[in-house]
């Protein structure tokens, strides 16, 4: 999960600093800062569920803006729903501070 973690947010944290730097000319500054945001709370770890939905809202808006559909923005939305579903892992600060909740799957129980 930690791998997961550190492949979905640091090339969307990157991203965002590079779009940020670029020039105050960008049409829409507030999607870059939730890149941003919820690409830092992906490789932290930190408050996974609302990373990951800040990381698929603002790439799955990359995704579509120019009308035709990217799909490398796609995949990295999908990538944040997954995010979601799965948790974060053992090895995050959601972890250390809330304890890591395990769902054992055991037939007839």
């Amino acid at each position: 999960m930690l791998l997961l973690r550190l492949v979905a947010g640091v090339p969307v944290v990157a991203d965002g600093i590079k779009a940020l730097l670029s020039g105050p000319g960008l049409p829409t500054p507030w999607m870059h800062i939730l890149e941003l945001a919820g690409g830092t709370l992906l490789f932290l770890g930190l408050w996974t569920p609302i990373g990951g939905a800040l990381q698929a809202l603002a790439q799955g808006w990359c995704a579509l803006r120019h009308g035709a559909l990217d799909i490398s923005p796609l995949i990295a939305a999908a990538i944040g729903v997954s995010l979601i579903m799965l948790g974060p892992g053992a090895w995050s600060v959601d972890a250390r501070l809330y304890g890591r909740k395990r769902i054992p799957i055991i037939p007839g129980k």
